[in-house]
Formats: structure tokens, sequence, C-alpha cells
């Protein structure tokens, strides 16, 4: 079960991160501003984000078995948009890249399935593993640029379209929720009421903002950097893109393995310490190699890690039957704290000509965020751990 939810993670992360890579391109072609091409790339995650709430409490309610092939077949419409009709002009993009971001709202569904199949001892590792699967846009920056030069602007769209349809026959076919699973007798609103009200929340909310977020802004905006900033060619910069990615998905079942056998809090306070260093680096745009390389791989590497620590935190405190709907807040703060980057890098690179502003931006919220784990969230994660104790034994005797 859970190598069939990271299965569909990723499929559905490949189809979300499409539009990065060919970002360049679409630039070119329809002669977009830095703004206008990093609005491109941001506007899938809006809907990735804010969808998660929904589709979180809809999982906590139908299970993973019902909304996984629902999600990866809702996806295929916007693929095979944009692939067949709607790159033409920047307003299809827009839109075909709005509805795009459905495939994002995959993460709100595995995590709460995937809880559900592990004991509190193991759900930091379990959920590292799953979250691994957004090492789908690893496969996006790898193949999306090629497949264009090897067919059309189509042919990357419409074999991922063809992907999602296969997974979601699959899943319709393979996945179980699992035995015992407590669904919620409460409505959607009663429910999303309930977890608004855990401070467990928007405590992950916040870290996972900076976490999840960093490493999302970073993939959708990666490739334009280094061709603004370094000169690269496209398909250079997406291959670096990629590297980029694959530490980060590599490093984050690591942070929940440690996450299980330390405070995740502690691995959090780690994480974003090395994201500020590294920040504070590259924004004096040091040379490629090796200083602005080793810069980036040990933002991903601290990216990824502080994700996964992030969600070990809520897979281990949250409430059984509201794992969901947690999930689903604190996965749309990820996306979000994704969506503003690529806006902010792209205003202040037309505005001063430079990305230093930018990255030391992202030095001070990491520092704050650093902050905020150390005192804040490692006080009140025994509160955490006890109120979800109640919220677990109520649930049981309801």
């Amino acid at each position: 079960m859970l190598a069939l939810a990271t299965i569909g993670f990723a499929v559905n992360f490949w189809a979300w991160a499409l539009l990065s890579p060919l970002a360049p391109k679409f630039k070119d072609a329809l002669h977009l501003t830095s703004f206008q091409q990093a609005l491109l790339v941001a506007v899938p995650v809006v809907v990735g984000s804010l969808g998660r709430i929904p589709v979180g409490a809809l999982t906590d309610r139908y299970g993973g078995r019902i909304m996984f092939p629902l999600v990866s077949l809702a996806t295929i419409v916007p693929v095979l948009y944009l692939g067949l009709s709607g790159h033409t002009s920047l307003a299809g993009l827009l839109v075909g890249g709005f509805f795009l971001g459905i495939g994002g709202t995959a993460f709100a569904v595995g995590v709460p399935f995937v809880n559900n199949w592990f004991p509190p001892e193991r759900r930091g590792m379990a959920v590292g593993v799953f979250g691994a699967g957004m090492g789908g846009t690893a496969i996006s920056a790898l193949s999306t640029v090629k497949l264009v030069h090897a067919g059309s602007t189509a042919t990357p769209f419409v074999v991922t379209s063809i992907v999602l349809a296969v997974y979601a026959a699959l899943a319709a076919l393979l996945l179980r929720d699992a035995p015992g699973r407590v669904v919620p007798a409460q409505p959607l609103a009663g429910r999303l009421a309930a977890t608004a009200r855990l401070r467990l929340t928007w405590q992950a909310a916040v870290l996972y903002a900076v976490a999840f977020g960093g490493y999302v802004a970073f993939s959708v905006y990666l490739p334009a950097y280094l061709k603004t900033a370094y000169g690269l060619a496209q398909a250079d910069a997406a291959n670096r893109m990629a590297g980029f990615v694959v530490l980060a998905v590599v490093m984050r079942p690591i942070g929940g393995w440690l996450s299980d056998r330390i405070p995740a809090t502690r691995v959090l306070a780690v994480s974003l310490a090395v994201v500020a260093a590294g920040a504070v680096v590259q924004a004096f745009t040091p040379g490629l190699a090796p200083v602005g390389t080793i810069a980036f791989l040990s933002m991903a590497a601290a990216l990824g890690a502080g994700s996964g620590a992030t969600f070990a935190l809520v897979a281990q405190r949250a409430p059984a039957n509201m794992v969901g709907s947690v999930t689903g807040v604190v996965g749309a703060a990820g996306g979000l704290g994704g969506f503003v980057p690529p806006l902010v890098m792209g205003v202040v690179y037309e505005r001063y000509g430079s990305y230093a502003s930018g990255l030391a931006a992202l030095a001070v919220v990491a520092l704050g965020a650093l902050l905020l784990t150390v005192t804040v969230v490692a006080r009140g994660a025994g509160e955490s751990s006890r109120t979800g104790a109640r919220s677990t034994r109520s649930a049981a005797h309801v």
C-alpha cells in the first residue's frame, strides 16, 4: 500500500510540475516578462495547495482507495488541454495551469492513507517514504524538455496523461484502506473547524510553508534562475534542477526516519539553520562551481529533511481521525509557501537586476522558523501529543 501510494503521489506530482521545465520556452515564444514567467509556474501551486484542504478532509471520510483514482483522473483533463491547445497563449497556460494544480492535492490523499497503515512509532519513516513521491517533479524536469525535442510541445502532456490513466486503473483495482480505519462522523465543516482549533495544525503549517514551500519554489523557479543568473542552457538548467529535487527527495524519508528516533523539532532546527546559511551564501551569487552548487545542494538536503520531519510531527501527534484534515491545512500552507517566492524573485530581478534580496529574505524567514521551532513548537509537542491521545480514545469510544 505504501508503494502504491508513493507511486501515485509521484505520478500526480509529475503532472503538477509539467509547466516549470517549459517556462523558458514559453517565455521566449510568447514574449513574457520575468513576472509573467514566474506567475506561469506558480499558478498550479495555488489549486494544488488550497485544494488539499477539502481533499484531505474528504480522504478522512472516504479513504484513499476512492480519492487516489479520482484525483488522478481529474488531473488528466488539464494535462491534455495544455498539451493540445492551451499552450499557445498566456491566458490558456494560466487557465490550464490553474486546474493542473489538482494533481498537487494527491499529497493530502496519501498522508492519511499511509498513516492508517502504520503504528505511531513507524509513521515518521512511512510518511517520509511516501513524501519521496515529490520526486515526480524530477521526472518532469528530466523528461519534459527531452520529450518536446523528440516530438512536439504536446508530447510530454500526452505521455503524462496516459501514465495517469494507467495509475488510476491500477489504484482502483489494488488499493485498500487500512483495516480499522477511523471514519469521522462529523460533517466536513465541523471537522475543519476542529482542525483549526489544534495548535499543532498552525505550528506545522508555518514550518511546512518554509520547508516544503522552499522546495516547491526552487523546483519550479530554479531553471529560470540558473538561466538568468548563470547563463545556462534550458536543458542544462532543467538537469541541475532535477539534481536539486532528487537530493531533496532522498532526504525526506531520512528526515522522517530521524524523527522516529530523536525529536522532530531537533531535525527541523538543524534543517532550517542549513537553509538560512545556504541562502546567505547564494545571495552573493558565487561561482556555480563549487560554491553555488554546494549552497544549493545543502539547501535541497535541508528542505527535504525538514519536510519529512514536519510530517513526522503531524503523523505522530495529530488525532487519528483528523490526520487528513490536518494534512490538508498543513499541505496547503506548504504549497502556498512555494507560490510566493517565485513571484517575489521575478519582481526583485525586474527591479534590481539581481536575486540577492530574494535570497536574503529566504534566510530571514528560515531563521524565524528556526526560532519558532526551538521555542513554541518544542514546548508544545508534549501538549499536542496528549491532545491527540485524548481525541483518539474519544473517537475509538464513539
